[in-house]
């Protein structure tokens, strides 16, 4: 496995694939966005912006999870975690990230009973092990978690689990490209389209993104050499005025995803309404969790008045992940604002862009 990772870390290989990209560059600027925040993260790792012309800048898109969950849903799970027959059940980066008022993390300091799990089937554990309990889990995530999430509510369900109930934020990539591409902020020439989420989905769900609005889309792997030769492809596309969907990563992603996975997704969720941090509301850009599974839905079995909604003062993140701002220009990144203490959300994950920067900033 080592070796087989290695392969596509050589130097050499990297350094041919940089100067075919200055080959082909164009002379005007282009701005080409990687959407995964894993992507972003190994863009500063290996060095990638190091390695290409000037003409080309990469800026860095909505694709961290917990970066584009808005302060509404933080406010909620707080305003839950309130009540004394609640356990909230969460992923471990959501705890960090600063709400309108406050964190998860400081609830549990004064003592709401939230708990960390590395899947949502943990939760369901937790729920059979407190039976006199109600246990919330905090469903984020895009098309990638959306399975799993959905397999815990079917085993729910299946096992006759009353107690387990599920806030969900889940959320759509092409919806949220197209709100991007439709804005008037960012001028985007190509998209590094996230590996981990066309795993899932395929190829098929950026087809409307290069058809209506003529931008190359190239779905990438997360080495070095992978992420230059996606670069290359968008640039020989732009090159040659062409606008079409094409699969770098083909040893992982399949034209048509997982099927097994989607079948999930569509039994238990069904496309809502969702806001996304810095974006705001996007048509049909969520899942929700269908009719038929209706009473695992927290909103619907709880009754609580969520506090109004404000954001950390100074705090760029939504304009950072609209391409729009860069961390370096948020007044408090790397001051006030730290992964010891974040004041944002794109600094608390690993893929969030500010984390990047402020881990390889030197």
């Amino acid at each position: 496995m080592i070796k087989y990772i290695d392969d596509f870390r050589q130097e050499l290989p990297a350094k041919r694939i940089a100067e075919k990209i200055k080959e082909k560059a164009p002379k005007n600027r282009i701005k080409i966005m990687e959407i995964c925040g894993g992507h972003t993260n190994a863009i500063f790792k290996f060095g990638i912006r190091s390695l290409l012309p000037e003409s080309i800048t990469l800026i860095s898109g909505p694709g961290c999870p917990v970066c584009v969950t808005p302060n509404h849903f933080i406010d909620t799970a707080i305003e839950l975690s309130k009540n004394k027959d609640v356990i909230i059940a969460s992923f471990g980066d959501m705890l960090r990230v600063p709400g309108s008022y406050s964190s998860l993390l400081t609830r549990r300091q004064e003592g709401a009973d939230i708990r960390v799990c590395l899947s949502p089937m943990d939760a369901i554990k937790i729920a059979k092990e407190n039976p006199l309990k109600k246990v919330v889990f905090l469903g984020i995530g895009f098309e990638t978690t959306a399975p799993g999430i959905g397999v815990s509510v079917v085993s729910a369900r299946d096992e006759g689990i009353s107690n387990y109930f599920l806030l969900c934020a889940i959320k759509t990539i092409p919806q949220a490209l197209a709100a991007l591409l439709d804005s008037d902020d960012v001028n985007i020439h190509g998209l590094i389209c996230p590996g981990h989420v066309s795993v899932i989905t395929g190829l098929s769900i950026y087809l409307p993104l290069a058809e209506n609005y003529k931008i190359p889309c190239v779905v990438s792997g997360f080495e070095p050499t992978d992420i230059l030769k996606t670069i290359e492809m968008i640039v020989l596309q732009i090159a040659e005025k062409k606008a079409f969907v094409d699969n770098q990563y083909k040893r992982t992603v399949k034209y048509d995803g997982n099927l097994k996975a989607k079948e999930i997704i569509a039994k238990v969720f069904t496309p809502c309404n969702s806001r996304w941090r810095g974006i705001g509301m996007i048509p049909e850009s969520g899942l929700c969790l269908s009719k038929e599974y209706a009473e695992f839905d927290a909103l619907t079995h709880f009754s609580i008045n969520i506090p109004e909604e404000k954001e950390t003062p100074g705090c760029i993140c939504g304009n950072i992940m609209r391409g729009v701002n860069t961390p370096l220009e948020c007044k408090l990144f790397a001051k006030s604002c730290n992964p010891e203490n974040p004041r944002g959300a794109c600094m608390v994950s690993a893929e969030g862009t500010c984390a990047a920067y402020y881990r390889y900033r030197k």
